[in-house]
């Protein structure tokens, strides 16, 4: 076997490979170190990141994670499978926010579906090609239960890298319900209800972006909330 052959072989192996992009948002970065981290030495397929969703086309798949800006229709066209990790059991919860609602209604065991993105289907309603979920115990903060959520999407995202191409997707069953999006005003505490009653709320305000507050004589009181474990001694 000549040296051209074996070049042309390797070349060929190369392009064999599955290419796959992860479209990100900019201002996640502890999800964006967590690809690097766990998918970018898997040799079955080429990994790539991009923030920009014009930037991205002729993929294999793309993953979207809490990525904000809505997908045009050219972008879902011009890339052969276009995935989504939302941390709800679909059809309910759909839209924006699903952990904070799931949380405000007591929640614990927060799913997650891995939901095929399409022209075909509105958002978070396509197919979806599997499910798993991860358990809160009720004292985590923003930033544990982001990082729950994180740890949960890069798990169902590995499982569908190891069965893909054989991984078969199933339709969504029932209506479920559409969260809508959340404001700054939605963090407001009310100081004549006690703080037990609205700890969810205070939960899952993020203390940088949109702390937690109260209006009171003229002025606005910001929140912010930190944990400490208390010592037994």
């Amino acid at each position: 076997m000549n040296q051209y052959f074996l070049r042309n072989e390797n070349k060929n192996k190369v392009n064999m490979k599955i290419k796959v992009t992860f479209l990100l948002d900019k201002k996640n970065f502890n999800l964006s170190k967590n690809i690097i981290k766990n998918f970018y030495s898997n040799k079955k397929y080429i990994i790539k990141k991009s923030f920009e969703s014009k930037k991205i086309s002729n993929q294999d798949i793309v993953f979207v994670l809490n990525y904000t800006k809505i997908l045009p229709n050219k972008f879902l066209k011009d890339n052969k499978l276009v995935v989504v990790p939302h941390s709800s059991n679909l059809p309910m919860d759909k839209g924006f926010a699903p952990i904070q609602n799931q949380i405000l209604r007591n929640k614990k065991k927060i799913f997650v579906s891995l939901v095929k993105a399409d022209v075909n289907h509105s958002v978070d309603s396509g197919p979806i090609f599997l499910k798993d979920y991860f358990m809160l115990d009720g004292t985590e903060l923003f930033d544990e239960i982001i990082s729950k959520a994180i740890k949960a999407d890069i798990k169902i995202i590995k499982k569908f890298l190891k069965e893909y191409p054989r991984i078969r997707s199933f339709n969504q069953s029932g209506k479920g319900k559409f969260n809508k999006k959340r404001y700054p005003e939605d963090s407001q505490i009310n100081i004549n209800q006690s703080l037990k009653k609205q700890f969810n709320n205070l939960r899952i305000n993020n203390n940088k972006d949109y702390p937690s507050y109260f209006l009171f004589k003229g002025f606005k009181y910001i929140i912010k909330i930190y944990k400490r474990k208390i010592s037994k001694d």
